[in-house]
C-alpha cells in the first residue's frame, strides 16, 4: 500500500492572506483540524505549509491575548512543511511522521502538486483492518478444518 492510495483527496487548503478567523470557519465547517497552506502555480496547488487547530491555539491566541482577528494564516502557519510522496510506501510514511513528530503529511505528485493528505489514522485504521483480515484467516481454517473432518 502507498501513500497515494490511502490518502485522503480533496484536501481543505487555505492561502497565507487567509485571515485565521476564516480559517478556523473552514476547519469547523470542514470537520477538520488542518489546513494545508498553499500556493496556486499554474492551475496547480502546491503546499508551502500547514495550519492546525493547535497552531490557531499556541501561536495566535495564547500569544496575542486572544485577538487574532488581525492575523493571517502566514502570520502563524508552520512553513517547514514535511512532505511526503503518492509513491511512498506506509513504511516510509510513518517514519517520516515518527522522525518529525508529526501525525498528518501532506502527499505530493513528482511535481510537487498536492494530490492529498495521509493521517496517522488512516495508517492505523488501514493496519486493523489487515489484521481482521489476517484473523478470519484463522478462523475459515478452522472452520474448513471442521468441514473436512467432522
Amino acid at each position: 500500500m502507498d501513500a497515494g492510495k490511502l490518502c485522503t483527496r480533496g484536501v481543505k487548503t487555505a492561502q497565507r492572506e487567509l485571515s485565521i478567523v476564516d480559517a478556523a470557519i473552514r476547519m469547523r465547517n470542514s470537520h477538520v483540524g488542518d489546513l494545508v497552506v498553499i500556493k496556486k502555480k499554474d492551475g496547480h496547488d502546491f503546499p508551502i505549509g500547514m495550519l492546525t487547530d493547535r497552531d490557531i491555539v499556541i501561536s495566535g491566541v495564547a500569544t496575542k491575548g486572544g485577538d487574532v482577528s488581525r492575523l493571517n494564516v502566514g502570520d502563524i502557519m508552520t512553513d517547514v512543511i514535511i512532505l511526503v510522496r503518492e509513491e511512498d510506501d506506509l513504511e516510509t510514511v510513518l517514519r517520516t511522521m515518527r522522525a518529525n513528530g508529526v501525525r498528518r503529511v501532506p502527499v505530493v505528485d513528482r511535481n510537487d502538486a498536492l494530490v492529498g493528505i495521509i493521517a496517522f489514522d488512516d495508517i492505523v485504521g488501514y493496519f486493523a483492518s489487515e489484521m481482521t483480515n489476517l484473523a478470519r484467516v484463522v478462523s475459515s481454517e478452522n472452520l474448513a478444518e471442521r468441514r473436512r473432518r467432522p
